[in-house]
């Protein structure tokens, strides 16, 4: 496990993992919310112009507005995931079996959401929190999670060994 960053290639190593899975959780909420929006009323492209809406509202007037919202998410999923991966590497104690560890980072996740959906966003772009329903963006964070998960434990049985989840 990533306890410390004494080990330089064992530090590189956690990031690496850890970027490929914020990367391919990043991606897991993308298809949710294109799949939700096929489904739905919902307006994917609105999501993603909402996404640069919330760090500058200049920009989401742009045509390349939902190239950066998927730029700008995409660039977020991966810090979370290296972020996630390192914590969990630090604080969880190394005889915490894969199913429980999973478990927290699907837990970690829905965290983010909570602070994202009711507490942040609410006050920085209100608009944003009413383009999906709580269900249909929490459901997002929560595959996000469930892929970040099975990254995670996958790395770890390809040898990743202490980027283990």
């Amino acid at each position: 496990m990533i306890s410390t960053l004494r080990g330089y290639p064992s530090a590189m190593r956690g990031i690496g993992i850890g970027a490929l899975a914020g990367l391919v959780g990043g991606a897991a909420e993308v298809a949710w919310v294109l799949l939700y929006a096929s489904l739905s009323d919902a307006d994917a492209a609105a999501v993603a112009r909402g996404v640069v809406a919330s760090l500058s509202p200049l920009m989401a007037a742009s045509p390349l507005a939902v190239g950066f919202g998927l730029t700008i998410h995409m660039v977020l999923a991966l810090a979370l995931g290296v972020v996630v991966t390192l914590s969990m590497g630090a604080l969880l104690p190394r005889r915490v079996s894969d199913t429980v560890r999973s478990a927290v980072v699907v837990a970690v996740l829905v965290a983010v959401w909570a602070v994202n959906f009711l507490v942040v966003l609410p006050v920085v772009h209100p608009q944003f929190v009413a383009l999906l329903p709580y269900g249909a963006s929490l459901a997002s964070k929560v595959l996000f999670g469930l892929a970040a998960a099975v990254v995670l434990r996958v790395s770890d049985g390809a040898g990743a060994g202490d980027a283990r989840i």
